[in-house]
């Protein structure tokens, strides 16, 4: 017998307004409400608001928490300063991806860990395991947050309506303490669209106040609410990785075009360093693949798994594909054989079903906003 869906603090909410509900990673999430190319293009022009309280968050504290993190992460996490933010990962000893992260420094000795959903327990073990020794204490707290995102051009307008935080001096990847709308929040700059907007985080009591008053302050603006859905071809176009398709753990940061996350010049060992060094020098030298965009010529649309070959020869596979809202087109992530990797390499194909479609490599991202 499977354990039922768990549901979050909007799961009424988003049933009201007509959403297509979908298993992921064990919680029930919205999908769409309506057009998922509708919604796409809304968080591309307008603004877009998605219930993201799936996601995992750990908070890592104590004298050593730091340090703890430091050896547990590829990251230098004690060199973020309060009220920033740092994207990271976690890995095996032997080099693999555990999980890419988000990690907050909420205060001198208070981290905040978001991981996947679908990984969180996966990183609360780790984290716990290799607190051991640190003077740092692991808490999981999925329970004690709900988690908004406004995504879009227009939410940085919509969310000052609401708030008297200094949304203006709130660099890229940086959080600070706030009230929006009346409900006391972790307001952070961040998100997976490819466009300016805010993560929202809060009690899971305060959340459907809040969605409620984002909804509101945004009607003019043209807001609507966004499923899984989009989220995912709004990453794709941007070329943002989504763990288990691009990054496994199977891969290293480095096979994943990632290396820059893993700092070897931090203090002290860190969890797979040696094995990461040799990725490191493997990626530099001789790399077996490579992670590339793909764009089709044709309509059809790849899926992950596919092959790409070239030649009648397999020289990659497929790790995202989808219709491109914004291009018009069907697009890829792949990996592929570095000798296929150098864009504008016209001479690869798909494998879609038995059927050779003709695909252009080119540079990632697919999409970037206008600054």
């Amino acid at each position: 017998m499977t354990d039922a869906p768990r549901r979050t603090a909007l799961d009424a909410l988003h049933r009201a307004l007509g959403a297509t509900m979908t298993d992921f990673a064990g919680w029930d999430m919205p999908l769409r409400y309506g057009s998922e190319r509708d919604e796409h293009l809304a968080v591309r022009t307008r603004a877009g608001l998605f219930d993201l309280s799936h996601m995992g968050e750990i908070t890592v504290t104590g004298p050593q928490a730091a340090a703890l993190l430091d050896h547990a992460l590829v990251g230098n996490i004690g060199g973020v300063a309060v009220g920033r933010a740092r994207y990271t990962m976690i890995c095996q000893e032997d080099g693999g991806i555990l999980d890419d992260l988000i990690v907050y420094r909420l205060a001198g000795e208070e981290y905040m860990v978001v991981a996947n959903a679908s990984n969180a327990q996966v990183v609360l073990d780790a984290l716990t395991e290799r607190a051991a020794g640190f003077d740092a204490a692991v808490r999981d707290d999925r329970d004690a947050y709900a988690l908004l995102a406004i995504q879009g051009p227009e939410s940085p307008g919509i969310l000052k309506s609401l708030t008297d935080a200094d949304l203006d001096g709130l660099k890229y990847y940086a959080g600070l303490p706030g009230t929006v709308a009346g409900v006391p929040a972790l307001i952070a700059r961040t998100g997976y669209t490819g466009e300016d907007g805010f993560e929202l985080f809060v009690a899971p009591a305060d959340a459907e106040k809040l969605w409620q008053a984002l909804t509101d302050a945004g009607a003019g603006a043209g807001l609507v609410p966004c499923g899984l859905s989009c989220r995912d071809t709004l990453r794709l176009e941007a070329g943002m990785p989504l763990y288990g398709h691009e990054l496994t753990t199977g891969t290293t940061p480095f096979d994943a075009g990632l290396g820059r996350v893993v700092k070897f010049d931090k203090e002290g060992d860190f969890v797979g360093r040696a094995a990461l060094a040799a990725a490191a020098e493997r990626a530099a030298s001789n790399p077996p693949r490579k992670l590339v965009g793909l764009i089709a010529t044709g309509r059809r649309v790849p899926r992950a798994g596919y092959p790409v070959v070239s030649g009648g020869e397999v020289v990659g596979e497929v790790t995202s594909g989808a219709p491109s809202p914004t291009l018009g087109k069907p697009i890829a992530i792949a990996y592929v054989d570095a000798a296929h990797s150098a864009p504008g390499t016209n001479d690869v194909s798909v494998d879609i079903r038995g059927s050779h479609e003709p695909y252009e490599v080119v540079a990632l991202p697919f999409y970037k906003r206008q600054r």
